[in-house]
């Protein structure tokens, strides 16, 4: 069985881009003219809003897929529009796997017992049937928060072992107050010093062709010192680095994530991307992505020195 963390690695090497684009698509991020050639008679119920940004994500999918490994669809900006909004969710997922994607959902989910179980069938694994089993959702990845410790993990990890695929947990996040627990010391590690080493415990035996475990970490690009720290103490542990874009950090910043060949990170960046237009009025809102997906290629491969 081939882990979907050495399927995202061969994506990447292939494009020369380790670029996930985020899908955190609302109704406000749409083009006005574009909102109302999907909706001519204004966006008045959530199956309307619901219907814009599912077409929206289609449309940029096919702008920028031939130059991207992977999406990231974040499962609040779906939510927030109902059982409408999460049908857009499934069909977004379904659509960037029909563009051969690889597809994280991030949707920080965790407990213990069996509502762990629960939250891993939806999302990693399968759900049993009366006759037989199916899957609910055809992600490749899930987030995660790991502060339940291993009781609310393992359910994810008889998933990977079953499926091939994989989890990103919470370490070092992106968010401006994550240092108020997360710098915490405990002893003379801190807190996700700590969660880095778990992280790293779980992920032994899912180690991949490549040398990267299937449970992966959560390493903001808007800590860089922390970053390069972490990259050195969890030298199989692949990241995915949010925070680039419209949170602020360039590629300088994260360029202490990748190992020596310039692999062993995934960067997210969204409303850059979503809302590229805005940067770009003389470009249509697919142009824009594109341009801004080339930029940020470009930006990260000049840091890690491969232009």
């Amino acid at each position: 069985m081939k882990f979907q963390i050495d399927l995202l690695i061969e994506r990447i090497r292939k494009t020369g881009n380790p670029t996930c684009v985020g899908l955190d698509t609302r109704v406000e991020y749409l083009p006005k003219a574009y909102l109302d050639s999907i909706c001519p008679d204004g966006v008045d119920s959530m199956e309307k809003a619901a219907q814009a940004i599912l077409q929206y994500n289609i449309d940029l999918l096919d702008a920028v897929a031939d130059l991207i490994p992977s999406v990231k669809v974040q499962v609040a900006y779906y939510e927030m529009y109902g059982l409408e909004g999460m049908k857009a969710f499934y069909q977004t997922v379904k659509e960037a796997k029909a563009r051969n994607l690889t597809v994280i959902v991030d949707v920080k989910r965790n407990d213990i017992g069996a509502t762990a179980e629960a939250y891993s069938a939806a999302y990693l694994g399968e759900t049993s049937l009366p006759k037989g089993a199916a899957r609910a959702c055809e992600s490749d990845f899930a987030t995660v928060n790991p502060y339940l410790g291993e009781d609310g993990i393992k359910p994810f990890l008889k998933d990977i072992a079953s499926h091939g695929t994989g989890i990103f947990a919470l370490v070092k996040t992106s968010n401006p107050s994550s240092g108020q627990l997360q710098d915490l010391m405990i002893g003379e590690k801190t807190v996700y010093q700590v969660v880095g080493d778990l992280v790293s415990e779980w992920g032994k035996d899912s180690i991949g062709e490549y040398g990267y475990s299937a449970v992966g970490a959560v390493v903001g690009a808007t800590y860089p010192e922390q970053g390069t720290e972490l990259r050195k103490r969890l030298p199989h542990t692949f990241f995915l680095v949010p925070g680039y874009g419209a949170q602020g950090a360039k590629g300088e910043d994260l360029k202490g994530c990748f190992d020596e060949k310039g692999e062993g990170a995934v960067v997210n960046a969204s409303r850059s991307i979503l809302c590229a237009w805005k940067k770009h009025p003389e470009m249509d809102f697919k142009q824009a992505a594109r341009a801004e997906v080339i930029a940020m290629r470009d930006d990260i491969a000049s840091a890690l020195g491969k232009n």
